[in-house]
């Protein structure tokens, strides 16, 4: 957790300059704990469920839910955010042959909103499964729900929480990139270093929730996982292979 967090915070630093940074991470981080502490009490938007307490005195929480726990969040909605610009972001002009064009307004537009939040969404169908079975791995027991479910015992609930954090998130960080800060400097013009990095967090933590999916015994659901981002990966794949085609190839 603390090693995608620490990485999430370079390369966003790189990308976006640490006010951006610290806008965009501590909205995220406070949207996502309003609800938590909403979702625990009365079940909405994530469904109704319940933090175990099991580590407390071994980690911060805030009131009854563990800090790292909403700024988890966080990071991964910048990984996606990072996704999300591969394909919205326009092709740099020569010399800078392989990179995006870092445009103020397309970089907060809806398209780069909407599908960040399908993308940040769509991480959780393999995060929640596994974080869900943390007894059975280092993580530990440290949440659950109230009732089953029919996907590896999350709600769907839970899935449209994700997005509501995500959407709000990002509906705030556009506002104000649009309004009060419209006029601070955009750290780079041309990105492509920033964005492969981001693309690797993304990928990162997939990868390192897969593995640990199939190292318990998660066969299926390890399987349900790959084949949901098989789409999305073909696509970023023939983005990223159109964009380091030479100009006027093809």
């Amino acid at each position: 957790m603390f090693v995608f967090l620490a990485a999430s915070l370079y390369i966003a630093r790189q990308l976006l300059g640490w006010k951006r940074t610290l806008r965009l991470f501590g909205i995220t981080w406070g949207t996502a704990f309003i609800c938590e502490f909403s979702s625990t009490r009365i079940g909405i938007p994530f469904g109704d469920y319940f933090y175990t307490g099991s580590t407390e005195g071994q980690e911060l929480y805030i009131s009854n839910i563990p800090f790292i726990d909403s700024l988890s969040f966080s990071f991964l909605l910048f990984a996606s955010y990072c996704v999300a610009l591969v394909f919205v972001l326009p092709q740099a002009k020569m010399p800078e042959p392989g990179g995006w064009h870092f445009d103020a307004t397309l970089r907060t537009s809806w398209p780069a909103v909407g599908l960040t939040v399908v993308l940040f969404t769509f991480s959780d169908v393999i995060i929640d499964p596994l974080a869900l079975r943390g007894d059975r791995w280092f993580l530990g027991q440290i949440y659950g729900y109230s009732s089953g479910a029919i996907y590896f015992g999350i709600p769907l609930a839970n899935f449209a929480g994700w997005a509501v954090v995500g959407l709000v998130s990002c509906w705030i960080y556009r506002w104000l990139e649009r309004g009060s800060y419209k006029a601070e400097i955009i750290p780079q013009k041309v990105v492509r270093r920033e964005l492969f990095l981001g693309i690797g967090l993304y990928y990162g933590v997939l990868a390192f929730n897969l593995i640990l999916t199939f190292w318990i015994g998660e066969v299926f659901m390890g399987m349900v996982g790959c084949f949901i981002f098989i789409p999305l990966t073909a696509a970023l794949l023939a983005t990223l292979w159109q964009r380091a085609r030479p100009c006027g190839v093809g």
